[in-house]
């Protein structure tokens, strides 16, 4: 994306336009293939991506650099850890985190970066997905963790140190590489709650958050926050750690409390619903859906973009529905 639209629109300093990207995934890509490729033709304005993380197949188990065994129940969508490495804190004593220095190959993304500057393209760096609070429920397992927090196990707090340590670094490669942006990655919601509550999450979360944000924020890097479930109970929390885009589910935090929590303070690239709306919802419950997500959310100055999963099960009337509102409503603030 070019580098001063997407900068300006993130600080409200844009006109209007709000930016859609959907991201279909393989298996529904591959069902439909011949009508993607008509979306992708009737609706330029959308920018249609295919993921398909060849490494995600079926049946398939790898461990991870931090231990964690993963398994794939699926074809090309994320999977599950299903052993933990620290699930006995026995092990804790000879753990090791991965070296950041083989996160990747620096010194070529160092160039690539440079390459992409020239061109005038914005330039991003990211973490994986889960960076942190799940990073934990990795290590030592979400029943595990919850029984760590409830009994402010001191292990734990350094294990986290150990953690917040890791990432620092890499942020700090990568800030010394360039980059416009860095991406996190950390859902922190249930459906309805936060699995721990917010005074623990302060207690225990925030003060990583805010150390390695607000370093990015004071290297004039901008910080992008995806997060799924409900989190607005700690928005404000966010917001003073240093988001600069935070990508929130809309549904589950509701559009409304969003607007009220997050308009105008920080940019919103909303998660658009994946769960019921655009799964079992009629053509016109999603076009509305989508013409208040961005009447609401959206200004003249910019602030909103959106950004939708595509999974199995999703029907191909309402892959055309959503992306069709999309283009609809995408220039609504651009007109005013």
């Amino acid at each position: 994306m070019q580098r001063e639209k997407y900068l300006n629109n993130i600080f409200f300093k844009g006109d209007g336009e709000v930016f859609c990207n959907v991201w279909i995934y393989y298996p529904v890509w591959k069902k439909y293939e011949d009508k993607m490729g008509e979306i992708k033709k009737q609706f330029p304005g959308i920018n249609i991506i295919l993921n398909k993380q060849e490494d995600w197949k079926a049946g398939k188990t790898k461990r991870d650099k931090w231990g964690c065994l993963w398994f794939y129940a699926i074809d090309y969508l994320e999977g599950q850890v299903i052993e933990h490495p620290l699930q006995n804190w026995e092990n804790f004593k000879d753990y090791k985190a991965p070296d950041p220095a083989e996160y990747m190959d620096w010194k070529k993304f160092e160039e690539e970066v440079k390459i992409a500057k020239e061109k005038g393209e914005l330039t991003e760096g990211g973490v994986e997905h889960g960076f942190l609070f799940l990073k934990l429920t990795y290590l030592r397992g979400f029943e595990n963790l919850m029984i760590d927090i409830a009994e402010r196990n001191p292990l734990l707090y350094h294990l986290i140190e150990i953690i917040t340590d890791y990432w620092m670094d890499v942020v700090k490669r990568y800030i010394n590489t360039g980059v416009d942006l860095i991406f996190f990655g950390d859902d922190l919601g249930l459906q309805k709650s936060l699995p721990i509550s917010p005074s623990a999450w302060r207690e225990f979360i925030k003060p990583s958050y805010k150390k390695i944000f607000s370093y990015c924020r004071e290297n004039n890097v901008a910080v992008y926050l995806h997060t799924d479930g409900y989190i607005l109970d700690i928005i404000p929390d966010l917001i003073e750690c240093g988001v600069s885009i935070l990508n929130p589910q809309d549904l589950v935090n509701g559009i409304d409390n969003l607007e009220r929590a997050v308009k105008g303070k920080v940019a919103l690239d909303l998660d658009i619903d994946r769960q019921r709306l655009t799964v079992y919802g009629k053509t016109e419950e999603i076009d509305t859906h989508i013409f208040n997500c961005i009447k609401k959310l959206g200004s003249p100055e910019g602030g909103l973009s959106l950004v939708w999963g595509v999974y199995p099960g999703t029907p191909v009337e309402n892959i055309e529905a959503v992306i069709s509102a999309m283009e609809k409503y995408r220039l609504y603030w651009k007109k005013q």
